[in-house]
């Protein structure tokens, strides 16, 4: 709950009746109040995580036309409305918003809920569940199918060898595909900005990093991050480094031995672009918009190889988008990719409230 007074001739927050704020805060929605000149005297944490309210003021022209509405028909109205997740990329919030007038000294309530986002996750878990059934049929086939070679071969110790390894790397590709299953709802089902926490940019790189370290060791690649960054984000910590990982496994995985990856940084315009570059085997143009689906993979056989699960750039996806973002791709056959990871920079603003 936060109360604001900035001025003497505004409404005193702490006037408003105790049981509607402590009703406000036992909802499930969101709330606020205004006073005339849509200033706000009260609000839950929310509203601001939301990015309905910065700096003071509201962000949505939708929002203060229905607010300008109730103020002179002094009826309720009831709309939805849609508000960025950041200053780029697709991600937004669908809100639905209940305006009314409160007798106390021309107040404006705000109720805000976010039923859409219940939907929307009801219908991927729908989807989902269907993709999953599918993919999980080849290594779960594939593990019968060894079994019995190796009950078959039991008086042939080479070829039980032969099976069992090829067992055991069919049991990795089942264990990693469940991870990254569970790693990919998780990112779906939850809001990171709803509960955020600020993180520096260059912990999460270097952290990223550390966690791909015996990977490109395994295959020779040298990993290069050069520069340092001071700027911070607001999200989800463990989630930003999962997709720094992925899209940094990524590029060891589907590059030649012997060959590096590097990590840059720029800043411009409230934004930071973490820049992952490759000498790999690069994409052709036709595929690069689809690399992003759920289980699509560019190449199967090398998927199989390097244990892909077709579900990394996905959840590199939904981690952007969600953090108010986006992923672009830059590739060329034959000579490499560059992923772009784009967040918005989180400056914190001082405001004064009583």
């Amino acid at each position: 709950m936060k109360l604001f007074r900035r001025d003497v001739n505004e409404p005193n927050p702490r006037a408003l009746p105790e049981m509607l704020l402590e009703t406000l805060n036992l909802l499930d929605g969101d709330s606020l109040i205004l006073a005339p000149g849509e200033i706000p005297i009260f609000s839950t944490p929310g509203i601001e995580s939301l990015g309905i309210l910065k700096d003071g003021r509201i962000q949505s022209s939708e929002l203060l036309a229905t607010i300008r509405v109730v103020r002179r028909t002094h009826s309720q109205q009831v709309g939805r409305i849609d508000i960025p997740r950041g200053p780029i990329g697709e991600g937004k919030h669908e809100l639905t918003v209940k305006v009314l007038p409160l007798t106390k000294g021309d107040l404006v309530l705000v109720l805000v809920s976010d039923e859409s986002e219940a939907q929307r996750v009801h219908d991927i878990r729908r989807d989902f569940v269907a993709n999953i059934s599918h993919e999980l049929k080849t290594p779960i086939g594939a593990l019968s199918l060894l079994s019995e070679a190796v009950l078959g071969a039991k008086d042939d110790p080479e070829s039980v060898k032969k099976f069992a390894t090829r067992m055991q790397s069919e049991a990795k590709r089942l264990t990693d595909l469940v991870q990254e299953i569970i790693n990919l709802s998780r990112v779906q089902d939850s809001d990171p900005l709803q509960l955020a926490q600020e993180v520096g940019v260059e912990y999460m790189i270097r952290e990223a990093i550390d966690q791909c370290q015996i990977a490109a060791e395994n295959r020779n690649i040298t990993v290069t991050y050069a520069e340092s960054s001071s700027a911070v984000v607001l999200g989800d910590r463990d989630q930003l480094i999962m997709a720094l990982h992925n899209l940094i496994e990524n590029a060891i995985n589907y590059s030649p031995e012997n060959t590096k990856v590097s990590v840059s940084t720029t800043k411009e315009n409230g934004v930071i672009d973490i820049v992952i570059t490759d000498q790999g085997i690069g994409i052709n143009e036709s595929e690069q918009d689809r690399i992003f689906e759920r289980f699509y993979r560019v190449d199967p056989a090398r998927s199989r190889q390097t244990g892909g699960t077709g579900l990394g750039l996905s959840i590199v996806k939904h981690v952007a988008s969600k953090h108010g973002g986006e992923v672009k791709i830059w590739s060329v056959e034959n000579v490499g990719s560059t992923f772009s990871l784009r967040l918005p920079v989180y400056s914190p603003t001082l405001e004064r409230s009583e």
